[in-house]
């Protein structure tokens, strides 16, 4: 149906539904009657009931409207019994093809102590032959009770036959036999123009922990996950995204490798959630051939309106973590021996100099794809904007929803002036619920302020998506990083905290209403795909959940809780009684 179609589809369903039951439109092929559905429009309608045919959804209203668009042995009727619908729920930022494999050959059990860490070295070291590496990915010392890294002498302890990389986003914590296999010494300087350095102990020796330098810790691949193997897990990773609620999902990360595994499963028709893609390209290197690879990437045929599997634009690492104490920050992070931070004017990490990233956002801007860029700390946020402001007065950037992956540390600055752009924030609210303990510690509680300002972005007319950088593992309360959208939509709603007394800035709060756009309507903006999803309105896909209790009215703490019922996407169901 053309798009002119489908909008005097709509207004016709609108102001004369009962076509249906008069024959001058086919009926629908469900409805779902009784209940309170929610539309996430512009208004925030309610209503009763929802009717689907084909995929799309054809008309929404009173339960006694919808009944009398049923015809018999045509129309199969759904009976909600009171319980809430809505619209199918997004994640902005996932990274599906690593964690769907990243356990293919043996479990890894959650880490929350020194301990722990040093225990599962410990057991790897019995079954790695000597010599070869051992290596621990992302296990986030704002996660562990003791807010530290390991030092290089506890992993030499356990693990003294091997070189052993505590691999933590961007940084690692290295031991001694992995310092001398990566050439780290006291004399050792980056030379390929990137960033990072070594950090040193009292002597002027590596301590172990190296910032921004993965590019030369050459750990061997993981074992090789047969392509079936890889096919089948990412499809039950999929399965589990729709368990929980998710219809659309961002890869904020993607490769030509994990195009393709996203390319064969929707071939194989074996796709139940939608795919969007932010692409990476490297950033270290003559800046010709950078150009040449963000060109390369706009040739995409998945550029197009595709339904399933789309190329949105690009991505890249701007800063460091502030889970492993390298975000690039306005002010000086400040000594801390836990994050090893000796030096009083250290900011943390930017990777790439103001003047190449105008480069790489004029090009993708010049080509109509959404740029967007992994930036942590309050620093990086403001580099990035001044370099979308600079190319806006060349290229008109607002129609392409410039981004801001992560975005949690802000200004109020920085918070209009990505209003005034139409610049769009990818934010996970997960990292205030699991992180807040160790940043106020670091921070203290008022330059935390602005950390995932929610409601000033919504008051300045900004718009925020939630997301989970979902990392590794399938589970969505067992993985790095949880992807539980409940638990999200309650951390926005309450700003409570793990390990943490109190509430992080409560003037931050978002309401039940915006906690639910914040999944929905908003992140179907971010991705560009609003013609199409994130609200249930006429025309519109078919995509929609139906949950065991009222997320406007239920109490805070049973927010959380919240069970997924049934999961319909493109007017399929997919999870719940007789679906997938």
């Amino acid at each position: 149906m053309s798009s002119p179609a489908r909008a005097l589809a709509r207004l016709c369903l609108l102001l004369c539904p009962a076509l249906f039951a008069t024959g001058a439109e086919a009926p629908p092929d469900a409805v779902f009657v009784g209940g309170k559905v929610l539309a996430v429009d512009a208004g925030f309608a309610i209503h009763e009931a929802l009717a689907i045919r084909g995929g799309r959804v054809v008309a929404a209203g009173s339960a006694a409207q919808i009944r009398a668009l049923v015809a018999p042995g045509r129309t199969t009727v759904h009976e909600l019994g009171g319980r809430m619908l809505l619209p199918g729920l997004i994640d902005s930022h996932v990274h599906a093809p690593a964690a769907a494999v990243f356990e293919a050959d043996h479990e890894v059990p959650d880490m929350e102590t020194i301990a722990d860490v040093l225990a599962y070295i410990r057991a790897r070291a019995q079954v790695v032959p000597a010599g070869e590496w051992i290596q621990t990915s992302q296990v986030f010392i704002t996660r562990l009770r003791e807010s530290r890294y390991p030092t290089r002498a506890e992993l030499d302890t356990a693990a003294p036959r091997h070189p052993v990389n505590f691999r933590t986003g961007p940084d690692n914590m290295l031991n001694s036999l992995a310092l001398a296999r990566c050439g780290f010494t006291r004399e050792f300087k980056v030379t390929d123009g990137g960033p990072g350095h070594l950090e040193l102990d009292a002597a002027g020796e590596p301590n172990g922990l190296a910032r921004g330098l993965g590019r030369y810790i050459k750990t061997p691949s993981a074992r090789a996950v047969p392509r079936a193997e890889q096919q089948s897990r990412l499809q039950a990773l999929f399965r589990d995204y729709n368990r929980i609620g998710f219809t659309t999902v961002a890869d904020r990360g993607a490769s030509p490798s994990s195009i393709r595994d996203y390319e064969e499963l929707r071939d194989r028709a074996g796709l139940t959630v939608r795919v969007a893609l932010s692409q990476t390209f490297p950033t270290v290197g003559p800046m010709a051939s950078i150009l040449t690879a963000i060109d390369q990437i706009a040739a995409s045929p998945l550029r197009g309106e595709h339904p399933w599997l789309r190329l949105l634009g690009t991505k890249i690492w701007l800063d460091g973590g502030m889970l492993t104490g390298s975000a690039y920050m306005l002010q000086p992070w400040g000594r801390n021996e836990a994050y090893g931070i000796r030096d009083d004017t250290y900011r943390g990490v930017l990777n790439v100099p103001p003047d190449r990233l105008r480069e790489m956002v004029r090009r993708v801007a010049g080509h109509g794809m959404q740029f967007t860029a992994h930036a942590v700390g309050d620093a990086a946020g403001t580099t990035l904007l001044e370099a979308y402001a600079a190319v806006d007065r060349e290229v008109p950037l607002k129609p392409l929803r410039m981004g801001i992956t992560h975005s949690n540390f802000m200004t109020r600055e920085g918070v209009l002036e990505a209003a005034r752009l139409g610049v769009v924030l990818d934010i996970q609210p997960i990292w205030l619920y699991l992180d807040t303990r160790t940043l106020v510690g670091q921070f203290g509680y008022e330059r935390l302020r602005y950390f995932q300002p929610l409601r000033s972005i919504f008051e300045a007319g900004g718009v925020a998506g939630g997301g989970s950088d979902h990392m590794l593992k399938i589970g969505d309360l067992r993985a790095i990083n949880p992807y539980n959208p409940f638990l999200a939509m309650w951390t926005t709603v309450t700003r409570r905290a793990r390990w943490h007394e109190g509430r992080l800035h409560p003037e931050e709060a978002l309401t039940r209403r915006q906690a639910i756009e914040f999944y929905t309507r908003n992140n179907a903006y971010l991705l560009r795909w609003e013609a199409e999803i994130g609200s249930l309105e006429p025309g519109k896909r078919a995509d929609f959940i139906i949950v065991d209790r009222d997320l406007l009215q239920c109490p805070d703490d049973d927010l959380r809780a919240t069970r997924v019922l049934e999961t319909w996407v493109d007017g399929r169901r997919v999870h719940g009684p007789a679906g997938g």
